[in-house]
């Protein structure tokens, strides 16, 4: 008798997070285009597509890679001007030119990125700062980024690949979540391979990272590249997707600013805290808006109203973080072990 025969062979074990994320996007991609309204998918959907792209790229950088940048909205506006430019110049296609825009926001990142060699936390952090003043300086005195518009604001070009037109709204939602889940499936290869490990190492200890032979300068460099061509995708799809504009003003220091918090509420060094920071950043503003003019409305001034959501706001994000400094994505991992712990006493 075969030893195969006398030895049972074990069921292979379910990967229930991978089914869960499989069931998710056939959701996204199948069920969302269909029942959901142009006003969901254009005030909620696409934003947070855009910025949880953005997240992402940051939380790699700051996250995993300990490299702390305040200028992420200004990659953003170098992705959606280099693309634009690219195909007005050049009249090449769309995804040409998000690969050629992601190499561009890779190069300037790398600029930026040069005095992390020497420079850490704060003074760092004030570094990358100079590259969203400096960027939004220079697309807003040399018109020439904006086709010489008067204004400084161009429409976006069609959305079209391989001659399908998908301008509309639900043509533009499955173009943002192509991406998205394209660059987040590469992005988990990367925290997972040795690279990922190398970049851990260094955000922990660059002496020690030096001696098991982590090449600390090249990491660090590599880090801003990625990052940046992350967040230069995301800032294509900010303008192309959402804006429908390519214009300096949308990518100002708030949004630098926005996409630093997203990934602080949803947890550094985490992939799915991108997305859970950019939904709360998303949606409870517009919860928020809501709220307030159904209590307020016609009794207290818009532009009071609108300031009193904002405090509101930063106040609830500042409780969030006093309680759970490690984000929602902390949160959700613990409900899923008590979850996970029940349904095994079950």
């Amino acid at each position: 008798m075969s030893l195969s025969a006398d030895v049972p062979v074990a069921p292979p074990r379910v990967n229930l997070r991978a089914l869960g994320l499989l069931a998710l996007l056939a959701v996204a991609v199948l069920v969302v285009p269909v029942i959901a309204s142009p006003y969901v998918i254009e005030a909620i959907l696409l934003p947070f597509l855009a910025l949880s792209l953005a997240g992402l790229g940051l939380n790699l950088l700051t996250g995993y890679g300990g490299q702390v940048s305040l200028g992420s909205a200004a990659f953003m506006a170098v992705g959606a001007f280099a693309a634009y430019n690219f195909q007005l110049r050049l009249g090449v296609s769309l995804p040409l030119a998000i690969v050629l825009a992601a190499a561009t926001a890779a190069a300037i990142g790398v600029v930026f990125g040069l005095p992390s060699l020497r420079l850490r936390g704060f003074y760092l952090a004030v570094s990358t700062l100079a590259a969203q003043f400096f960027v939004q300086w220079a697309l807003t005195k040399f018109s020439w980024f904006s086709n010489d518009s008067a204004s400084g604001v161009v429409a976006a070009p069609r959305l079209t690949v391989a001659g399908l037109d998908l301008d509309a709204p639900q043509g533009r939602y499955l173009f943002a979540l192509t991406l998205v889940v394209g660059i987040t499936f590469l992005v988990h290869r990367i925290v997972g391979s040795r690279a990922g490990v190398s970049l851990i190492a260094v955000r922990d200890d660059e002496t020690a990272a030096k001696v098991i032979g982590v090449p600390v300068l090249r990491t660090k460099l590599a880090a801003f590249a990625i990052s940046s061509a992350i967040i230069g995708v995301a800032g294509v799809i900010w303008a192309y997707a959402y804006l429908r504009t390519v214009e300096p003003a949308g990518f100002n220091l708030d949004r630098s600013f926005q996409v630093l918090f997203i990934i602080i509420i949803g947890g550094l060094a985490t992939i799915r805290g991108a997305f859970l920071g950019a939904a709360l950043i998303v949606v409870f503003p517009l919860l928020l808006a809501r709220m307030s003019s159904f209590a307020f409305e016609g009794l207290v001034d818009a532009g009071v109203l609108k300031l009193v959501e904002r405090v509101v706001l930063g106040l609830v994000i500042i409780l969030f973080l006093i309680a759970e400094p490690n984000g929602l994505s902390a949160i959700l991992g613990r409900a899923t072990a008590r979850l996970r712990a029940v349904l095994r006493r079950g």
